[in-house]
């Protein structure tokens, strides 16, 4: 089919109204966006600036106190005395007195041996000295009464001497069966074991009816005094001087905590240097002794050594969390009478329980902010907040 003039002219028409149309409408859109994007900058511009708000923070007083300084060092306990209960004579154990982890007493009866035989050779000792000790009065009388016939003339000097010599002889064999006698009551007392020291038994490594000897390496039973008891710890030599001074100067507080340092278990006195340094690591060994009546110290047990080496009277300090530290060292916010903050540079002494020693640049009574310090500047309002307040209240403020 021939398109004519007329449809043509509709069909333009159609194109025109579904191109242009559209197009206008938009730039109309934008013109009239645009418009109000000027007015509302126009009215923003001619508001005042508006002050920064507040920053939400905690805060604390600088204080004066008397502040211990402590040296930390780890090191581990030991117990005070250790023994292991051993045979000094051969037989089989008749009988066992003590239960494995029994706190035991010094002369506590242990372990008894089978004292027949031992009994024995006593009895047999005793009544060789008798003998002997008969024998002796008899050579005595005789002695005697060849004496007076010598003086009657009536027996010779010679048989006098011979006389004596037996006497002499019955005497030395006297002293020999009493050290016999002496040893058979040793080796009888040995057959019971008894506590040498006051402490707890371990295992017990023999049973009742075992042959023991003299040379068994594992003995019966090992026991360990733990009241008191000891830490070996080990400190810088650097830290040396500092602990002599401190001994000198009175005993030497040291408290024992768990191995992460959280709970403290016992308190005690330092009692030893050694009398070397470790060259391999630059440390010597100390000894502390605590009476651990609770036995929170148990042998073995790894342990963090606070050694109390002066004390700081009337020092300035504030909780550790005010100190800060930045490119040109330390310093703390410090809170103006108009609720601004200021930076001050400070010189920090030790830190310790949560409070930091300031040896310049705070004064008493100056206050200083302790928590969300990460979002002020000099000149920065705060808003104080309750000290009760948690930290993430603050920060998120």
């Amino acid at each position: 089919m021939t398109s004519t003039p007329l449809s043509k002219e509709n069909e333009e028409q159609r194109s025109f109204r579904r191109w242009v149309l559209p197009t206008l409408a938009l730039l109309a859109a934008a013109l009239a966006g645009g418009v109000w994007i000027k007015v509302q900058h126009d009215a923003v511009s001619d508001r005042p600036n508006a002050a920064p708000p507040a920053v939400p923070v905690q805060v604390s007083t600088a204080r004066q106190d008397s502040i211990p300084v402590y040296l930390d060092g780890l090191g581990t306990v030991q117990a005070f005395n250790t023994v292991t209960i051993k045979t000094q004579v051969d037989g089989p154990i008749e009988s066992i007195l003590f239960t494995e982890g029994q706190m035991v007493k010094k002369g506590d009866l242990l372990a008894v041996i089978d004292p027949r035989p031992f009994k024995a050779a006593l009895e047999q000792a005793a009544a060789k000295l008798e003998q002997d000790q008969a024998s002796l009065e008899n050579a005595q009388y005789l002695l005697t009464k060849d004496q007076q016939l010598a003086t009657q003339k009536i027996t010779t000097a010679e048989q006098v001497e011979t006389q004596q010599t037996l006497v002499a002889s019955i005497q030395a064999q006297i002293a020999q069966d009493q050290a016999a006698r002496d040893l058979a009551s040793v080796q009888l007392s040995y057959t019971e074991l008894r506590a040498p020291i006051d402490g707890r038994t371990g295992f017990r490594l023999v049973d009742v009816g075992n042959q023991v000897h003299t040379t068994d390496t594992n003995g019966i039973v090992t026991i360990t005094q733990t009241r008191p008891i000891s830490v070996v710890s080990t400190q810088s030599e650097n830290d040396l001087p500092a602990i002599r001074a401190a001994i000198k100067a009175g005993p030497v507080e040291v408290s024992a905590l768990t191995g992460d340092g959280n709970v403290a278990l016992a308190t005690g006195t330092l009692t030893l240097i050694d009398n070397q340094i470790d060259q391999s690591s630059g440390t010597a060994r100390l000894k502390s002794t605590f009476p651990n009546a609770d036995e929170a110290l148990w042998p073995g047990q790894f342990v963090e050594i606070r050694i109390r080496q002066t004390v700081l009277d009337n020092a300035i300090n504030v909780p550790s969390p005010a100190l800060q530290r930045g490119p040109n060292g330390f310093f703390v916010y410090v809170v103006n009478s108009d609720d601004t903050v200021s930076v001050r540079p400070v010189t920090p002494g030790p830190i310790d329980g949560g409070r930091a020693v300031i040896s310049s640049g705070l004064k008493v009574g100056e206050r200083v902010v302790t928590s969300g310090q990460y979002r002020l500047a000099t000149g920065s309002k705060i808003s104080v907040q309750d000290p009760t307040a948690t930290p993430n209240s603050v920060s998120k403020d």
